[in-house]
């Protein structure tokens, strides 16, 4: 029980990887994710809107991207893009991979959220964008001002659950060989698990991933419920409701 303890609990190299782990790890570990989440986001909406288009020309590029990017395990597509890329992009990053890190997130993200958004749209029902047009709105304002809104809305669960994923598939940047200033998490707790040959320090990498995903599983849970229940009706509302019911005020 003390081998145990002493390999997965060692105090001494916690304390001694921590102040790495939250100066460096963490704060690379948020704009990996937070940064790939925004372009993904973008570029996912744009997806979206292609594969819902009627225009085979802009639907079936759309459904081969997120078809590739969809099928290609995480990894292998950080590497193609990083040392791919990274001799075509030498003149713009450099040796540097972290751009080349975000790029490879923000195009695997890009795939599972728009199939996030489409998704959300198509739930809208097809009477709110007819209403829209019979108002005199176009098609794309029709979509941007109410369809698109409401399928986001629909979707705010499963959007925080991607991110969620890419805080933990930011880990796998570290395979492009990262810079002393620009390690992860994962990349700063091996560092040191390596060198001495004791896993606590991944131990306290792994607890400050929980510190960022438990509590956005949390949130999730909460949307999730309050998008399910809706917004709770007050007193003075129901009795307007039900004087409308009894006819004694008109609807």
């Amino acid at each position: 029980m003390d081998v145990l303890l002493d390999t997965f609990l060692n105090w001494e190299y916690i304390w001694e990887v921590f102040p790495d782990l939250l100066g460096t790890g963490l704060l690379n570990t948020l704009i990996f994710a937070v940064s790939s989440a925004l372009l993904g986001t973008l570029l996912g909406m744009v997806l979206a809107v292609m594969g819902l288009s009627a225009k085979r020309w802009l639907r079936w590029p759309a459904r081969v991207y997120t078809d590739i990017f969809r099928g290609l395990p995480a990894i292998l597509t950080i590497l193609l893009i990083g040392q791919g890329l990274g001799v075509l992009a030498r003149d713009i990053v450099g040796n540097n991979p972290y751009p080349l890190g975000i790029l490879a997130l923000s195009l695997i993200a890009a795939a599972y959220i728009g199939e996030i958004f489409r998704s959300g749209i198509q739930s809208v029902e097809k009477g709110q964008l007819e209403a829209s047009r019979a108002l005199g709105m176009g098609y794309g304002k029709a979509m941007l001002l109410v369809v698109i809104p409401q399928g986001v809305r629909r979707v705010l669960p499963a959007l925080v659950n991607q991110f969620i994923a890419l805080i933990k598939d930011s880990s796998l940047v570290y395979f492009l060989g990262l810079l002393s200033s620009q390690r992860d998490l994962f990349r700063i707790g091996q560092d040191l698990a390596a060198n001495t040959g004791n896993l606590s320090p991944l131990v306290a990498a792994g607890f400050l991933y929980l510190v960022i995903t438990v509590p956005l599983t949390h949130l999730v849970n909460f949307i999730d419920k309050r998008l399910r229940q809706g917004r709770k009706i007050d007193r003075r509302d129901e009795d307007e409701l039900d004087l409308v019911a009894s006819g004694k005020v008109g609807a």
